[in-house]
């Protein structure tokens, strides 16, 4: 079979298909929002702290809610969980929309609508982690990851770029209305959306479940040594990315051309994504994990040199990066973590990766203004390093092997 041909196979399964469809869809949105969200804050405040408190209102949302969503990703179909979360979005973006086209948005307001649409997010993410095994045969797990985060990537670089051309050209408030219009078309993407069912063991219990999901997660040493890993990794990109990025973005090459460097890193997942439907090697995990290293590099050209085409240069390296660890990271948990408790184990590590999130987004804008932007990123930078080494030096991470025979 020709390799080509290898990568689009899932298509070929309607599950897959309407799966990718509705991703697209909401990872277009999921773009827009950030960058509409930072200058409807920076136009109502135009401060950095303001900024650090919505957009950490959304993350704490998440911190705290994603576990129950492992619970009922894992109990209920989590294509219909994919329809209510992504008609719920579509709500909360449109409230924030008509808050800001309407002249009331507040700090307050826009942080309690975040709060709402990140409890949403909480709600979808295990479950869309951990559907796609449903949606195609094992034998095509592989292709199927990476073929899903390429479309969904897509979606993102299409989004990113929107969101700085809309913010630019017809305000913040326009965009985050386009926003809540494409949550609406994902969700009807997933009205059609069948998958195959996962036997589910007993009654449901949402705390013995939880314990349960917890057991599965930390008895495998690699699993929480690369949460670790990405729970500072992320902190840091949240507070020195999106927090800090704008910012600059606003004072050095403008509100378009911060779109543009969102809309490179996209462009980079789905370089990479292309890249890791072909390359599979038996060590996929350690080499994901170490060019997590990768991270460091935006952080130090926005601290020493924010230029335009550096960034994007940069960016797109780092999104590469990225997507080959991210379907590097997928097929590892789908080929090692049993498939009824699939969902709960993403919640354990999606609840890693992000609690600290917040805090990286509710520092940044106070200890930039108390340190400086420069010195900030710069430690940021090196606390990325620091991380990935010590992740690099678990001899789990680095001897994992693919179980799905190699080519």
């Amino acid at each position: 079979m020709p390799r080509n041909r290898v990568v689009t196979e899932p298509l070929r399964h309607p599950g897959f298909r309407r799966l990718v469809t509705g991703r697209t869809f909401a990872e277009f949105g999921n773009a827009i929002a950030p960058v509409a969200l930072a200058f409807a804050v920076l136009d109502l405040t135009g401060s950095a702290v303001d900024l650090g408190l919505v957009v950490g209102a959304r993350s704490v949302a998440n911190v705290v809610l994603v576990l129950f969503g492992g619970v009922l990703a894992d109990r209920l179909p989590r294509s219909v969980i994919l329809q209510g979360t992504e008609t719920a979005a579509a709500l909360t973006q449109a409230a924030i929309a008509v808050s800001v086209l309407g002249g009331f948005a507040s700090v307050p307001l826009l942080a309690g609508l975040s709060v709402a649409n990140g409890a949403v997010s909480a709600i979808a993410l295990p479950a869309s982690s951990s559907i796609v095994p449903q949606t195609v045969p094992a034998s095509l797990l592989q292709q199927a990851n990476a073929l899903n985060r390429i479309l969904s990537n897509t979606g993102r670089f299409a989004g990113a770029a929107a969101g700085g051309v809309l913010v630019a050209a017809l305000g913040s408030g326009w965009a985050i209305g386009a926003n809540a219009a494409v949550f609406l078309l994902a969700a009807l993407a997933y009205r059609r959306l069948r998958a195959v069912r996962v036997e589910r063991s007993g009654r449901s219990r949402p705390f013995a479940d939880l314990a349960e999901g917890w057991h599965e997660f930390r008895s495998r040493t690699w699993l929480w040594v690369v949460v670790l890993q990405f729970m500072i990794v992320n902190a840091v990109a949240a507070g020195g990315i999106l927090v800090l990025g704008p910012a600059i973005a606003d004072e050095t090459f403008g509100r378009s051309g911060w779109g543009l460097v969102l809309a490179a890193e996209t462009a980079g997942w789905v370089l990479g994504g292309v890249l890791a439907a072909h390359w599979r090697p038996s060590r996929a995990l350690a080499i994901g994990v170490a060019l997590v290293l990768v991270n460091a590099v935006p952080l130090v050209v926005l601290a020493k040199a924010p230029n335009l085409v550096l960034l994007v240069s940069v960016m797109l390296l780092t999104g590469g990066a990225i997507e080959l660890g991210a379907v590097a990271w997928d097929v590892s948990m789908q080929e090692n973590v049993p498939a009824d408790k699939l969902a709960r184990v993403y919640s354990y590590d999606v609840l890693g990766s992000i609690i600290a999130v917040p805090i990286g987004q509710l520092a940044a804008g106070p200890l930039a203004e108390r340190w400086g932007r420069e010195p900030i990123l710069l430690a940021g930078a090196a606390l990325i390093v620091i991380a990935t080494l010590f992740a690099l030096g678990s001899k789990q991470v680095r001897g994992l092997r693919r179980l799905a025979p190699v080519s």
